[in-house]
């Protein structure tokens, strides 16, 4: 297990990226000392705050959301198709908005999923274990490998030239920024340690981010008697 300290100094968002976004920001928090578990109260609880919070009567559909409507417009900056391929934000809005309401998984994913929801940024939470290396946001060459499942097999594919990507040392752990997790380094029911990538543009402001961070964290810190994090922004 690396140092919490270290792991986050080895992150890297490339120049390219902030050049297509200037007004992006990446929050990571790492986590160690989670006790794993199922679902719980308190866990539940965050879940159906996360939908109501989206079921209440809206002035405007879900994809004029102010954090939504930017996240469309960075997807198409790098020639994504946001109505094909949804930021993670809004696929759990919609969701949450729908009779189905969100997945229940397990605590820690369904504490980070809620967060994400109520404070309507998108949140990625990944094994920090599985990771080779420290995490870094590029533009794609196009032969990065991405492990991923496809009508119920285990793959390999490859990003497209130009998308905007998260990786390690070995691989993708995200594509499209923040559209779907690698199969590696997913959390998973026994993850003990886990990396959480909070993705900002405007109009959230920094003291927002810092604000949603909180929360997640003492959402998590109650997962086992000796939890620690570190926390690092990267802005340009």
């Amino acid at each position: 297990m690396p140092d919490l300290g270290s792991f986050l100094k080895g992150a890297h968002v490339d120049r390219s990226v902030f050049e297509l976004r200037p007004d992006y920001r990446a929050m990571l928090l790492a986590v160690d000392g989670i006790r794993p578990g199922a679902g719980d109260e308190d866990s539940e609880a965050l879940l159906v705050a996360a939908e109501a919070s989206v079921r209440e009567p809206a002035d405007r559909p879900v994809e004029e959301l102010p954090h939504i409507a930017s996240w469309r417009e960075a997807y198409r900056a790098f020639g994504a198709k946001p109505q094909r391929t949804r930021n993670s934000l809004e696929a759990l809005t919609r969701r949450a908005g729908s009779e189905a309401g969100l997945p229940r998984v397990n605590r820690l994913t369904d504490i980070y999923n809620a967060i994400s929801v109520i404070h309507q940024v998108p949140l990625g939470g990944e094994d920090l274990n599985r990771y080779v290396g420290s995490p870094r946001l590029i533009r794609a060459t196009g032969e990065e490998p991405f492990d991923t499942v496809a009508d119920g097999a285990d793959v390999v594919v490859h990003p497209e030239a130009g998308e905007v990507v998260w990786c390690d040392e070995i691989g993708v752990t995200c594509r499209r920024w923040n559209w779907r997790q690698a199969t590696r380094t997913r959390l998973h029911d026994g993850t003990t340690a886990a990396l959480f990538i909070l993705d900002a543009l405007d109009p959230m402001t920094d003291q927002d981010l810092d604000g949603v961070a909180d929360d997640l964290l003492t959402n998590v810190a109650r997962l086992g008697p000796n939890v620690h994090s570190a926390r690092r922004v990267i802005r340009p």
